[in-house]
């Protein structure tokens, strides 16, 4: 027997509910709660979302019925993690399909394993790929825009991480740079072929950067980074210093091949320093 719902979603952009009629349907309610339904916000268009609540509707007078559920704990959490109120100083750098050229200092308003809502001096289109760089932990995402929203002069901008990222806000750096000067070679296009030599400022895991090279690149261009006896890798550009300042003529970038190995050995030495530091002269081994 087919059954009809109302259903009460929220936009994860802004927080607006929505209700949305559901006909003829053969689910549970339990059913309607664990699916993921289309509907429109008024502000920020057509969202996908679970339910907040599911409500059967009595066919013949088109009350409400009794049978109503809520979702539970875990499937309340539609978004990676609840929103924050939380100020983190952040850079916004990469390419805008509108503005071309993008590097704008601001600080978060709301954060969360999924993103951010950052104001903007600067517009941005949505669905624009930029980097977003903690100023504190100095760890670097590409991030969608996932909307826009013009308030008193300034844009509000909602970022979306690729993949959920609860770490991206902690206070440290999950991968700590390494401060060291390598020599490497760097090819790639501007818009011409070049071949540069330059030297590592620092260098992590995830990424480096280098210096003598900020005149060459641009936020988001792919670049190759060859080092002797320990291969190659390529790297996107992330940030760019501006000249004038102590980072300029300087990139940062992030490692688009993870399994690459050309900083093992210093990272190797790093955690073994570490890892030693961490042994605490109170805690001695047993005899």
């Amino acid at each position: 027997m087919s059954k009809n719902y109302q259903v009460r979603l929220r936009c994860p952009c802004c927080d607006a509910e929505s209700w949305i009629t559901l006909d003829a349907r053969s689910e549970s309610v339990e059913q309607i709660l664990q699916t993921v339904w289309d509907f429109e916000c008024e502000v920020h268009g057509v969202q996908r979302e679970l339910p907040m609540e599911a409500t059967e509707r009595d066919p013949a007078n088109g009350a409400l019925s009794q049978q109503s559920a809520s979702p539970t704990p875990r499937e309340r959490h539609v978004r990676a993690s609840e929103r924050l109120p939380l100020h983190v100083p952040v850079l916004v750098c990469g390419r805008s399909g509108a503005q071309g050229p993008l590097r704008e200092d601001t600080s978060t308003i709301l954060v969360n394993a999924g993103g951010a809502l950052v104001p903007m001096a600067t517009h941005v289109g949505t669905g624009d790929l930029v980097f977003l760089v903690n100023g504190i932990s100095k760890q670097e995402q590409e991030v969608r825009v996932a909307y826009v929203e013009e308030f008193e002069g300034r844009y509000w901008v909602g970022l979306a991480f690729k993949n959920a990222s609860p770490d991206f806000w902690r206070r440290t750096r999950r991968n700590p740079r390494i401060s060291k000067a390598i020599r490497v070679v760097v090819r790639g296009t501007n818009p011409n072929p070049f071949v540069q030599t330059a030297y590592t400022v620092d260098i992590s895991k995830l990424g480096a950067r280098l210096d003598t090279v900020g005149f060459l690149v641009q936020p988001g261009a792919t670049i190759e980074v060859k080092r002797s006896w320990h291969g190659k890798a390529r790297f996107r550009v992330v940030w760019v210093g501006h000249i004038g300042t102590d980072e300029g003529n300087q990139a940062g970038l992030i490692c688009l091949e993870p399994e690459a190995k050309i900083w093992a050995p210093e990272l190797r030495k790093a955690e073994k320093e570490d890892s030693a530091n961490r042994t605490s002269p109170l805690n001695p081994k047993k005899k």
